[in-house]
């Protein structure tokens, strides 16, 4: 839940810089909290990478379009908003992974990707034999866990083989952030995990006794949903906060150029020359933005934000008739291994995925390209892009025919990589704005967490923080 929007005793001028869901979160903390707030966008409009448009007589999400359920921050938020009636559950489906030629089911009893049953992994076809022989030999191995942290791809490699990190972990933990995972933290990019390695010599075992100890639901009851999008698209979260902040200061298209000290205030002046005279500053950008920003002031800061790395996205979206579609749509999508060199890297079969998206006549997929050391989706034009992805849509899903509608939306350096010792250089990071600038805090998916219920609460911190 949101922190207690108490008004404050000591109302203070705070500017938030970046009007993204974490910045737009802090806002509103503070704006109920009885602060006077500025938000300060550098786009055309709020609210980040989440963006919804109309495509195929939808409303369709051409960023991320679920809310992961487990973390609170999310849900709580739309609630609280008074988005609760809107609220589209992502009814059980599998997905599949395209691996050795064909498209497997990710097999039951996995954890992130790692699997507990290893009866289940060798049906599955997505390893080879060999490797399903590899993964068994974690039974008997002797614990070998390091005291810090590691990347997964050297903990998954280590204990299970090469071959079910590149074809089962790395496609599920590796998309999330479109990274890379022998350069994934696992204490970041694999809490579950991290959290019992310690536990068990075996990892497999570590996971089992986790899935044992885990409450047994109720066997009459409906499976309680893992993901939630909003009816007509997330976008609907960003237009509720900024309704939310209607009577507050929000400008569009105008981007910070320098956030300077003036005393024991702050002045943040915009490309247009306009300066805001504040009490404290909300810094919710891309590190790499915030870094250029904070380092007149806070130059080691600014070094330690500027070291953070970022991959780069295109999602293309395409509207197909039915008949084009080759094999049933019975799950939600599938991800693509890095190893199979494809320049796909997930297709959701949004319409199957999202009923409420669904329309007779019709289906819609939602293709990804570009992760970690993959520019070339980057460096192609829109023509290029969308044949190269229809070419790998009809060697994976047998996709035949032309599409009726298409949609091209580039994110550029817009997925945050969290290499190991991550938290710990968050920490530094935190130290260091602390005694460099103190009343500037920081939001946004480059700190602890990606996904929509991070960047928020990542929002309620800074917003807690300045005020």
């Amino acid at each position: 839940m949101s922190p207690d929007p108490s008004p404050s005793e000591t109302p203070r001028r705070v500017a938030v810089v970046g009007g993204g869901v974490a910045g737009l979160t802090a806002a509103r903390d503070l704006h109920l909290a009885g602060h006077e707030v500025h938000v300060l966008e550098a786009g055309p409009r709020l609210g980040g990478k989440i963006q919804t448009g109309p495509f195929a007589d939808v409303d369709l999400d051409l960023g991320p379009d679920a809310v992961l359920a487990r973390l609170p921050w999310g849900i709580d938020l739309m609630r609280e908003l008074g988005l609760e009636d809107q609220l589209e559950p992502q009814p059980p489906g599998s997905a599949f992974i395209w691996s050795r030629g064909a498209l497997h089911r990710i097999p039951e009893g996995n954890v992130l990707g790692v699997p507990t049953d290893l009866e289940a992994l060798a049906a599955s076809g997505v390893v080879s034999p060999e490797a399903v022989e590899r993964a068994a030999l974690d039974l008997e191995m002797p614990a070998d866990a390091p005291e810090g942290d590691e990347s997964v791809g050297s903990l998954i490699r280590r204990r299970l083989g090469d071959e079910i990190l590149e074809r089962l972990v790395d496609p599920l933990l590796g998309g999330i952030n479109a990274g890379d995972s022998d350069r994934l933290s696992l204490a970041v990019g694999a809490p579950q995990i991290a959290g019992v390695v310690h536990r068990h010599a075996s990892l497999i075992e570590a996971l089992r006794a986790q899935r044992a100890a885990a409450p047994t639901p109720d066997p009459s009851a409906p499976p309680a949903p893992v993901f939630y999008t909003l009816r007509h698209g997330l976008g609907q979260l960003v237009e509720a906060l900024g309704a939310a902040l209607e009577d507050a200061d929000v400008r569009t298209s105008s981007p910070v150029a320098s956030i300077e000290r003036a005393g024991d205030a702050w002045v943040v002046t915009t490309e247009g020359a306009d300066a805001l005279e504040v009490d404290r500053v909300v810094v919710a950008t891309p590190a790499f933005v915030t870094a250029d920003l904070l380092r007149p002031t806070a130059p080691s800061t600014a070094d330690q934000l500027a070291a953070i790395e970022y991959s780069s996205v295109a999602l293309v979206a395409l509207a197909f008739p039915d008949d084009a579609a080759g094999r049933p749509l019975d799950g939600t999508g599938y991800l693509v291994p890095r190893v199979e060199g494809l320049l796909l890297t997930a297709a959701s079969w949004a319409s199957s995925k999202w009923p409420h998206l669904s329309r007779p006549g019709r289906f819609i997929v939602r293709a990804s390209a570009g992760r970690l050391g993959d520019e070339r989706a980057m460096e192609m034009d829109d023509d290029a892009l969308v044949a190269a992805i229809l070419d790998d849509l009809r060697t994976t899903m047998d996709l035949a025919g032309e599409p009726s509608e298409v949609r091209v939306t580039r994110w550029p350096r817009a997925f945050p990589q969290y290499t190991p010792g991550h938290l710990e250089r968050v920490d530094a990071i935190d130290a260091t704005l602390a005694r460099e600038a103190p009343g500037i805090a920081l939001a946004g998916a480059a700190y602890r967490g990606v996904g929509i219920p991070a960047c928020i609460n990542s929002g309620h911190q800074a917003a807690a923080e300045v005020a």
